[in-house]
């Protein structure tokens, strides 16, 4: 099995910042993609920032010169820094990974989700 936890979500004043993390684990090969979604209530789960096994990295529109990630191939882990916050940034964070595991076969994983919320 694999696991995805995530931690770092909070309430943060409008311009403030936030540190996501997530850390997997369990019957891990290889990492091929590990990244950030966000979804609101009643709609799709949107892409934030994701970075690729060869540190290649892509934002949404929103998250550019606000948002880094990154991310720690030895542990397994990755983070997303969050900058200079907006209310509309109010939403629950879910960490993402496309996982090789043993057996040669990918799939997809999902964290359990972490609020994020920016007052004005």
């Amino acid at each position: 099995q694999v696991q995805l936890v995530e931690s770092g979500g909070g309430l943060v004043q409008a311009g403030g910042s936030l540190r996501l993390s997530c850390a997997a684990s369990g019957n891990i090969f290889s990492i091929s993609r590990m990244g950030w979604y966000r979804q609101a209530p009643g709609k799709q789960r949107e892409l934030v920032a994701v970075t690729t096994s060869d540190g290649s990295t892509n934002y949404a529109d929103s998250a550019k010169g606000r948002f880094t990630i990154s991310r720690d191939k030895v542990k397994n882990e990755v983070y997303l820094q969050m900058n200079s916050l907006k209310p509309e940034d109010t939403l629950v964070y879910y960490c993402y990974a496309r996982i090789m595991r043993s057996s040669g076969y990918e799939y997809q994983y999902w964290g359990q989700g972490t609020q994020v919320t920016v007052s004005s």
